[in-house]
């Protein structure tokens, strides 16, 4: 009721404000001039949040370290990230920000959390790891007790250690192997000359990590070493989205989804037990929107049943894959109708408007989404040419995740500073800040998406106030429950006001 009542008198300030401007003739009067430029910077993200005396200390030299920063050159968020990578890594900001606590990660896929490197100098290191060289290049990988039979695209497999054993440089191997399972390249523009191009790469290095992660074994270790890469840069929290792909042991046998699902719970809890100030992590099922309606009225009707036995653990479910390639969430309608029909609460968090396609049957995927009470919606990025549905996202209180990124190397924008969430972030819209698939960017946690939208989309005008309510907003927006949602955040503020009296020493 109280943000109601200001939200009202805010209005009813501004319709005063544009009514004396249009009654004033002659020069502009300075005083009215500051007293709406302090309206407009109080409307931004982070422009009603109150900051300590140390926080305004702080907040004053992040603004001259990122004064300087925009007038360096190159300027890393006007360039692609591949190339922006290394500048990014020797900022002042960036390394700040990998110490800030940044709350919750809630836009990230289950088989692309953690480092290549660590995929290929861990797992592929393994016993029993075969590879296979397959058409156009790309490899795949298969854990096996003997000679795995030949498939289509892979007609001979080999055994990692025996091919590393026969070669004079087995590090410059390993580094290609690096090379396939991420999009990284030193002239991105040329290797992805569409989206098309660099879509197509990134399902193949989808592929070439699945027969490693999917491994048993591997899966619960790839989970925690996930984990620890996203504690290492103070996330806290993590919502993931996940297809339950099966897992399969040494022999070929195959683990059903309640087998992942557990093993899912047992990792976090044995993680959190180690890390008291990490709460867990929770699973958003997901599904390919090129399926069938068939196909998915069946995953809606497992997520219903997963839900009943596993509440604590499953957030909801989502449609992922390219949406200008997949069908559009109206054409699934008699599926994401059933919760409702059989009067069940799944919430969705659905992936919408992670398109440039202005007008398309995709491009109503937002207002779908909010059709269907999305609790969240994923990327967002078409939504500013959508007012009124940018206008009822806002009242529904309905967060964007924002995956910076993401968005620039999937070559939907190539300069941050024209990202479309710097109108979300002017406006106040409630935005989080995620890294979607950190594996296939070469990223690690939240801080390279943090930087970029902090220096890049948000430009002078985001300050530590920015960062706050960014960091806020994702345990906020979060599908915990309120007493979980106010453990997390007490958990937070203490990290939080540690980070302000170490900065300000």
């Amino acid at each position: 009721m109280a943000h109601r009542i200001h939200s009202s008198w805010l209005t009813l300030f501004s319709m005063m404000a544009f009514a004396f401007i249009n009654l004033c003739s002659g020069a502009p009067n300075p005083h009215q001039r500051e007293m709406l430029k302090r309206q407009e910077a109080s409307r931004q993200t982070g422009g009603s949040v109150t900051l300590t005396p140390r926080e305004l200390q702080l907040s004053a030299y992040l603004h001259k370290l990122k004064v300087k920063e925009m007038a360096s050159v190159p300027f890393p968020p006007s360039m692609h990230y591949f190339k922006a990578r290394p500048f990014i890594q020797q900022s002042a900001i960036f390394k700040l920000l990998r110490k800030m606590p940044k709350g919750a990660a809630l836009h990230v896929h289950s088989s692309v959390l953690a480092s290549a490197e660590w995929l290929v100098r861990n797992v592929t290191y393994r016993p029993h790891c075969y590879i296979c060289f397959a058409w156009g290049g790309s490899v795949r990988f298969l854990f096996s007790d003997g000679q795995p039979y030949p498939r289509w695209e892979c007609l001979y497999w080999q055994l990692l250690e025996s091919l590393r054993a026969g070669m004079a440089n087995p590090d410059e191997f390993d580094n290609s192997l690096v090379r396939n399972l991420t999009l990284f390249t030193e002239d991105p523009e040329a290797a992805y000359p569409s989206q098309e191009s660099v879509w197509a790469r990134f399902d193949d290095a989808f592929l070439a990590i699945s027969g490693l992660v999917t491994y048993a074994p591997v899966f619960r270790d790839y989970l925690y070493q996930s984990l620890e890469e996203f504690y290492g840069d103070n996330v806290m929290y993590l919502e993931i989205r996940s297809g339950l792909s099966k897992t399969y042991e040494l022999d070929g046998s195959i683990h059903d989804k309640v087998w992942s699902l557990k093993a899912y719970q047992d990792v976090s809890a044995k993680f959190s037990a180690e890390h008291p100030d990490f709460l867990g992590i929770r699973i958003i099922l997901s599904s390919h929107r090129i399926q069938s309606v068939s196909m998915i009225k069946a995953a809606v009707m497992d997520a219903i049943e997963m839900q009943k036995n596993f509440p604590e653990l499953i957030a909801g479910f989502d449609l992922v894959g390219r949406e200008d390639d997949g069908r559009p969430l109206w054409y699934f309608r008699e599926a994401l109708s059933l919760p409702a029909d059989l009067g069940v609460n799944l919430p969705y968090y659905f992936h919408a408007g992670e398109t440039d396609l202005e007008g398309t049957d995709v491009d109503a995927n937002l207002l779908d989404a909010l059709l269907f009470n999305s609790s969240r919606i994923g990327h967002g990025y078409a939504l500013p040419h959508h007012p009124l549905v940018k206008e009822l996202s806002r009242k529904k209180g309905v967060a964007v995740e924002v995956c910076p990124i993401s968005n620039q190397v999937l070559k939907l924008v190539s300069d941050m500073r024209n990202h479309p969430a710097a109108v979300l972030m002017t406006e106040g819209h409630p935005v989080v800040i995620s890294s979607d698939d950190p594996t296939l960017f070469g990223t690690s946690g939240l801080s390279y998406d943090f930087y970029e939208a902090f220096v890049g989309i948000g430009g002078l005008s985001a300050n530590l106030g920015t960062l706050k309510e960014l960091a806020m907003n994702s345990i906020k927006y979060s599908s915990l429950s309120p007493v979980l949602k106010k453990a997390l955040l007490d958990m937070w503020q203490k990290k939080w006001d540690k980070f302000i009296s170490d900065q300000c020493q």
